[in-house]
């Protein structure tokens, strides 16, 4: 009879929880849409900044110029590897996300494993395509740590958010390519041409600045885009899903800023010795080397406000006002 005593409760745990997200994933923490993509594009990236830099030296002569090169390009195949490290890693963790639940541990190890394989790779890879010498075992070295600290910041327990960071960081890095191409007649509005030496640093401040503080807008952008892409694409999956409050957006704005710095720290760590290499061939190139050190944690800094200022802004807007009760 189904009245008897025990007959309901034997049924009951073979009902379904259809309050639990589809996903795997805990309530508030959406999944990451694109991971592939965002790896091969982080990939892609990566791969052309270590052939532009192989190419640079390369074609240099032999020597000082080579190393003054190889100092210079340092910054960017860092923050290439760490981008892409924490893509590919991100890209690695979803699945286990997806097939196991929501377990940190096992996240976090994954992303450490992937990133660990994708620094492995890509030293392997610096290392049979440069020349063999000491500038080459630190850009080696260098960019492996960086891929494997990038695979350890896409353990986080909210994919989304480094999704988004991941998204913004790979448009501000392309936005500063493009914008190579106005920094002449930049340079030159901002009073370049005044043949003083003021006008010239105040004028490569200031272009400065502006690369800087688009690149923050871009990030920011992005970042909020790609967060309220994947909000409301988990909602859609499963609708008791919690949207992602403002601290997720204010951490994913200044995501972008808060990896450069991070990459600074990794150059000015691993990459040390090639920077006092490169610094003491002349004292030009020390000059060089200090000013532009300077330039990229100014450029962070202001990447990071700037993208946390614009996440906030742009979230700020999509809330409406709070519902008054009625009163009776």
């Amino acid at each position: 009879m189904s009245n008897q005593p025990g007959s309901s409760t034997a049924a009951e745990p073979d009902q379904p929880d259809t309050d639990e997200p589809a996903a795997g994933t805990a309530p508030g923490t959406p999944a990451a849409p694109l991971a592939p993509l965002l790896a091969l594009l982080a990939s892609g990236w990566l791969a052309a900044m270590l052939w532009s830099t192989r190419e640079a030296i390369q074609s240099a002569a032999a020597g000082v110029t080579a190393v003054s090169l190889s100092a210079f390009a340092l910054p960017g195949v860092i923050s290439a590897a760490l981008v892409a490290g924490a893509a590919l890693a991100l890209a690695g963790a979803e699945p286990l996300t997806r097939r196991y639940g929501d377990r940190a541990t096992l996240r976090f190890v994954g992303a450490i494993g992937v990133g660990m394989v994708v620094g492995l790779v890509t030293a392997i890879a610096i290392n049979l395509t440069y020349a063999d010498n000491a500038t080459t075992n630190v850009i080696a070295g260098t960019t492996a740590a960086a891929a494997v600290i990038g695979g350890a910041l896409a353990g986080a327990r909210d994919g989304a958010v480094v999704g988004a960071v991941v998204a913004a960081a790979l448009g501000a890095l392309l936005f500063v390519v493009a914008f190579s191409r106005a920094r002449d007649p930049l340079f030159d509005l901002f009073g370049g041409d005044g043949g003083t030496q003021e006008a010239l640093v105040g004028a490569a401040k200031w272009v400065s600045r502006t690369e800087s503080l688009l690149a923050g807008l871009v990030a920011g952008l992005l970042a909020f885009g790609y967060l309220t892409w994947a909000s409301r694409r988990a909602q859609r999956r499963d609708p008791a899903a919690a949207a992602p409050r403002w601290p997720a957006y204010l951490f994913a704005g200044a995501g972008t800023g808060l990896l450069l710095l991070l990459a600074e720290v990794i150059i000015r760590v691993g990459g040390r010795s090639l920077l006092d290499l490169a610094s003491a061939l002349s004292e030009a190139d020390a000059v060089a080397q200090t000013s532009l050190g300077t330039s990229r944690v100014d450029n962070g800094i202001w990447v990071l406000f700037v993208g946390a200022l614009t996440t906030l802004v742009a979230f700020g807007r999509t809330l409406g006002p709070a519902p008054a009760d009625d009163e009776e």
